[in-house]
């Protein structure tokens, strides 16, 4: 019955996470938006990406102009083709998966994360690579994490939050302690934290990270779509409309 449900949901949900960086700056992670019209981007600290209400809009290209200024570079997601003018400097290509079908609740071992673990985090994402994770990024969710005599040896938590929907992402375990399943378990615990808001977990992988996919969905995610994501430069010249 539930995998039923949220596969309806997913049906209902598709508009907000094909971009779901815009569904999450205009609305829950508002607090956190630096906006201009329909553009809006996280602090550099906390998340290091953009967002458009709607990639085919000129406009919206030219509040986010005004946004980040002349010869920046920004990365954005869910975005194919830039206007002229712009350039794009590099990208890469990732899947978005929707928990349809995982069977969460909490760990006994799971400890909550705050600021005053971020050195410790920013340590283990260092030597793991799961994604981004900055300075300030544990303000976005709830961060759980296990510790073994006590050093921080796995981590997962929540990052975009578009309404309905939150973000599992950081999910990382240090190379000494992997094979235990200690992702997995926090990936349950985050994902049960999320559920009791009545809302329904998503995460992002690399799309060349083939292991990585094939976990999330043994574990009761559903691959969704594949996504996009473009880095791109500004033009140097004045804010004004470009046609795609």
């Amino acid at each position: 019955m539930r995998k039923a449900a949220v596969v309806h949901q997913i049906a209902l949900g598709t508009r907000l996470l094909d971009n779901p960086v815009w569904a999450a700056l205009d609305g829950p992670h508002a607090p956190f938006a630096d906006r201009i019209g329909r553009a809006a981007r996280y602090p550099a600290d906390v998340y290091a990406f953009a967002a458009l209400a709607d990639p085919a809009d000129p406009a919206a290209w030219t509040d986010l102009h005004t946004l980040v200024g002349p010869a920046t570079t920004v990365r954005i997601k869910g975005v194919e083709s830039v206007p002229d003018g712009w350039e794009i400097v590099g990208g890469g290509q990732g899947v978005q998966l929707v928990d349809t079908h995982l069977r969460a609740g909490p760990d006994p071992e799971a400890v909550r994360l705050g600021p005053g673990d971020v050195p410790e985090i920013l340590d283990l994402v260092a030597r793991t690579r799961p994604g981004p994770f900055l300075a300030r990024t544990i303000h976005l969710g709830t961060y759980l994490g296990i510790r073994h005599e006590g050093r921080l040896v796995a981590l997962a938590g929540e990052r975009l939050h578009p309404p309905g929907w939150t973000e599992i992402s950081a999910v990382c375990t240090d190379p000494a302690h992997r094979g235990q399943g200690l992702g997995t378990r926090l990936v349950r615990a985050v994902a049960a934290g999320i559920r009791e808001r009545g809302e329904t977990p998503f995460l992002h992988a690399a799309a060349d990270n083939a292991a990585a996919i094939r976990l999330y969905e043994s574990i009761g995610f559903t691959l969704r779509r594949r996504t996009t994501i473009l880095q791109v430069r500004t033009p140097g010249t004045d804010t004004r409309a470009w046609a795609l």
